[in-house]
């Protein structure tokens, strides 16, 4: 570490002249820029600089349609129409505003060399003033309180982009809890299906101590042309609400719910695979014990006595289909869901009166 005897005694050092070291760093003399000397040029420049932010505008006022107006089954060239327009719109508006900001910044802002010399860390309380007085000198440089028409188109491309695209994306999210998880697919008399092959279940075909992952046939129905009805997105969601798990135990283990004796076929039953906590998807199955647990938070629900839960965050029972079988022989749904299929949220209280009432 240097000392001030290294290079002097310190009275020396406080006598040595504040100024610059270099007086002269060879520095050319400084160009003006077309648009600084030529009024027309300046004008042209703002006037294509805010044609580049109210186009920005525009395309992400586009991608907000396009969202909603292209189907996502739709195809352009090969590729997803709808991809291909939310990309294209959101990534020209993007490349607008970029380009925009860089060709004010190049053209109409201050243009000026600025040498700052260096400084100790900690900066004194004139140096603090100084920066305030560069930092107003920079925002009357930019010219934006001058220039409002490449400001408010700017600030309108800007606005947008921060509330438009945010607020479409989403609802990639899925539906909001309310009112949505009171309804599944599951309706009275729909067969019970394995969720990989799609076949019908007969009660035969469960052994006891077995657990089958199913889910309702309605996902595999097509219509006349073969198509499937429920595709898509459309069919993720349902399915991701109307999964289920088929367990079978001895009838004498089973103890019901009150008012859901017969919601069994030979000690067949069927629950909700979506846990009451968070809603990860459940089906570790200990026989025997007749419990099921939650891998996210182990929270332990008891299949033989109406699913209630043992031991874990969740606070409700998992909700259980009334089965039946149907005049082939095959498993069904006696009615839906007439619990909420959901994690817990605010407004589950209400929204399950509002199905024990559709249900009396």
């Amino acid at each position: 570490m240097t000392t001030p005897d290294d290079h002097g005694t310190s009275s020396e050092l406080e006598r040595r002249p504040t100024h610059e070291p270099v007086d002269d760093p060879g520095l050319e003399s400084h160009q003006w820029r077309p648009t600084d000397v030529d009024q027309k040029l300046e004008r042209r420049a703002e006037l294509y600089i805010s044609g580049m932010f109210g186009l920005a505008t525009l395309l992400l006022l586009l991608f907000c349609v396009a969202y909603f107006a292209v189907e996502p089954e739709q195809t352009f060239l090969g590729w997803s129409a709808l991809n291909f327009a939310l990309g294209a719109s959101l990534g020209g508006a993007l490349l607008l505003l970029g380009a925009g900001i860089i060709q004010w910044a190049k053209k109409l802002m201050g243009d000026h060399e600025i040498i700052e010399m260096r400084h100790p860390v900690r900066s004194s309380d004139e140096d603090r003033t100084d920066v305030m007085v560069d930092v107003n000198a920079g925002l009357d440089e930019s010219g934006i309180a001058r220039r409002p028409m490449i400001r408010n188109s700017l600030l309108g491309a800007i606005g947008v982009l921060a509330i438009g695209p945010p607020i479409v994306m989403l609802r990639d999210l899925g539906p909001l809890p309310q009112g949505s998880q009171r309804v599944t697919v599951w309706e009275k008399g729909m067969r019970v299906v394995n969720d990989v092959s799609g076949a019908p279940i007969k009660p035969a075909e469960i052994e006891v101590g077995q657990l089958v992952n199913a889910e309702p046939a309605a996902l595999f129905e097509e219509d006349e042309h073969g198509e499937r009805v429920i595709h898509g997105t459309e069919a993720l969601q349902a399915k991701g609400k109307a999964a289920v798990i088929l367990v079978r135990m001895r009838p004498e283990d089973i103890t019901p719910a009150e008012g859901r004796e017969n919601w069994g076929i030979n000690g067949i039953l069927c629950y909700s695979k979506i846990c009451t906590h968070v809603g990860c998807p459940i089906s570790l199955w200990e026989q025997q014990t007749h419990n099921v647990l939650c891998p996210c938070h182990q929270s332990t629900f008891d299949l033989a006595d109406a699913g209630k839960v043992i031991f874990g965050p969740a606070a409700r029972p998992l909700p259980q289909l009334p089965l039946g079988v149907d005049s082939e022989g095959y498993l069904i749904a006696m009615s839906g869901f007439q619990d909420v299929i959901a994690p817990s949220y605010p407004e589950l209280a209400r929204d399950q009166k509002k199905l024990d009432e559709q249900y009396e």
